[in-house]
């Protein structure tokens, strides 16, 4: 295996990046793909609830990166999506070494379809770490001016640092995200953050409460569908990017 590694950014925090990680990881994983997500939110740790992996955790992504343990040693497989696994965030403190997250992604790559690696919001260590090691970036964002105004410096950064292959994930999206006159619409998203539209993701009480509880997010709601065509998006496939 050589897996691709996305790494799945924002700007400002609050916009859902860490969810969006581990549910399109779990609809790769579904997909057939072996999936390996690398948490750098050193101290906001949440990948752990929300794949369903809290308590389970011996070693977390700073133990791996200063040498306290391999690899392999911090790696837990969700037990809510088959075939995703994870490597967690500390609690506290933690400092995110380019190289050394290369190496890491490098020697992970022999087993895995997938590398995700979500980052820590804004532009710090961790996301110029991300940003060394991907071949895609996915931007999250909510359809709000202060969100798509950071998610376009984040854009801007990226594409001068030579990642060029940068996707739009609209997040949290309701009817009135475009009634409210703040933005007109998709278009206008797509226009100020100058990247291409992946996936849009209605707001959705279900993917709250299975976030928040460590549980399964529901198939039959239209989020799950949208993270779905989300993840067939990635592997290639032509599928609609509206869910109804």
């Amino acid at each position: 295996m050589s897996a691709k590694i996305v790494m799945v950014a924002s700007g400002k925090g609050g916009t859902g990046k860490s969810t969006v990680s581990v549910l399109a990881g779990g609809r790769l994983a579904a997909a057939g793909q072996k999936v390996l997500l690398i948490e750098l939110d050193s101290g906001l740790r949440s990948v752990d609830i929300i794949s369903g992996v809290y308590g389970k955790t011996v070693y977390d992504i700073e133990d791996v990166l200063c040498g306290r343990c391999s690899g392999e040693k911090a790696v837990v497989e969700s037990p809510l999506y088959p075939g995703l696994s994870v490597i967690s965030a500390p609690y506290e403190g933690g400092e995110v070494q380019t190289q050394a997250l290369q190496a890491l992604c490098a020697k992970m790559r022999e087993y895995f379809d997938f590398l995700l690696i979500d980052t820590a919001a804004g532009m710090g260590a961790p996301f110029r770490a991300a940003a060394a090691c991907a071949q895609q970036a996915l931007l999250v964002l909510g359809a709000d001016p202060v969100s798509l105004r950071d998610g376009r410096i984040v854009s801007d950064a990226l594409y001068d640092g030579g990642l060029h292959d940068i996707r739009l994930v609209l997040n949290k999206v309701a009817p009135a995200s475009f009634q409210n006159g703040l933005v007109r619409d998709v278009d206008e998203c797509i226009d100020t953050v100058c990247a291409q539209l992946i996936a849009v993701i209605p707001e959705s009480r279900e993917v709250q409460f299975a976030a928040a509880k460590g549980e399964a997010l529901p198939a039959g709601c239209l989020a799950f569908t949208a993270l779905d065509n989300l993840a067939r998006r990635l592997l290639g496939k032509r599928v609609l990017l509206a869910v109804h």
